[in-house]
């Protein structure tokens, strides 16, 4: 008869804990090595690029691709994807100064109004993935060119103008940090504590990993796939008005560059499109990634052009190289 097995030291069973954590973590773990090998690099290329200036510059202009990525990612961890958002920033970037219109007055109803209708617009868009039964990418797809539309016919120019104060959304600053971005970070923050947290949260993830079992477990299937379209409508108008607050008016193509732009720090940061495995957190991390990288490219003068180039590949080596570990699994 063998003898019992003596149990593991207590240095041994942490070193077990501590890699198991690290397994956990390790998407998480990756990006912020490449965080710090952009923040290494950068410093090679420039001086200017490690001074808190520059990085708090990095800070604030990532906090619309930060607010868009973080609606992006509640709706792909169902399995869906938010093709409308970038014409729905457009939309409601050109509400927010067109009804404004430099009327101090008006500010926090349009505010309100505006955001109320991102909301109303995204559950529209989950209510049409239910009933209709087609993919979400042909839904949204077909509502980002209707909204498109809607916008160029309310403006083909910048409408109105805000008054004078409203910059301090997007250039204010606490505490020394800009108040845009700090929001940001503060809004991922409270979405990753729901959905991590709250059961309603953790259904997310359950639709996204099952949706069939779901269904047969008497989920809210239905009211899960309204609430995250209807959450990626709201992020979408908090974008708009950062948006407006920052440029001065809003602008009928504000939103061209974040349809894509909102997907790719959703992959990098590792959650899947497919579902039920990823979050907010590693959004968080991706956006300030992309944006580090765009600052780098910069300092070394390759075009918008060619970023754009950057920014397809990073996609389709994320996507590639998460599936790939899927399938490993």
């Amino acid at each position: 008869m063998p003898p019992p097995e003596r149990p593991p030291r207590d240095g041994a069973g942490r070193g077990q804990g501590f890699a198991a954590w690290c397994r956990a973590r390790a998407t998480l773990l990756v990006v912020v090595a490449l965080i710090i090998l952009l923040l290494l690099a950068g410093s090679s290329v420039s001086d200017r690029f490690a001074t808190s200036r520059n990085l708090l510059n990095v800070f604030e202009q990532s906090a619309a691709l930060a607010v868009v990525s973080l609606g992006q990612t509640v709706v792909i961890l169902t399995g869906g994807i938010d093709l409308s958002v970038g014409s729905m920033i457009s939309l409601l970037s050109e509400l927010t100064s067109g009804l404004i219109d430099g009327n101090p007055t008006l500010v926090l109803p349009v505010v309100i109004g505006v955001t109320a209708l991102g909301i109303a617009i995204g559950a529209l868009n989950g209510a049409c993935v239910i009933l209709l039964r087609v993919h979400p990418l042909i839904v949204t797809l077909g509502s980002g060119a209707a909204l498109q539309g809607v916008t160029l016919l309310y403006s083909s120019r910048p409408p109105g103008k805000v008054p004078e104060g409203f910059d301090e959304i997007a250039y204010g600053r606490i505490a020394g940090l800009p108040i845009g971005a700090a929001a940001a970070v503060l809004l991922v923050l409270a979405t990753a504590f729901f959905l991590r947290h709250l059961p309603f949260g953790r259904y997310v993830f359950a639709v996204g990993a099952d949706d069939t079992a779901a269904r047969l477990m008497g989920l809210p299937r239905n009211r899960v796939l309204v609430f995250v379209y209807a959450f990626s409508g709201g992020c979408c108008a908090l974008t708009a008005i950062f948006l407006v607050a920052r440029f001065g008016v809003g602008q009928p193509y504000a939103g061209y560059n974040f349809t894509l732009g909102s997907i790719t720090p959703v992959v990098v940061g590792g959650t899947l499109l497919s579902g039920g495995k990823g979050g907010v957190l590693g959004t968080l991390l991706g956006v300030y990634l992309i944006g580090l990288l765009y600052n780098v490219l910069n300092y070394v003068g390759i075009p918008t052009q060619w970023q754009l180039v950057v920014q397809g590949l990073v996609v389709i080596l994320a996507v590639s190289v998460y599936t790939d570990r899927r399938k490993l699994a």
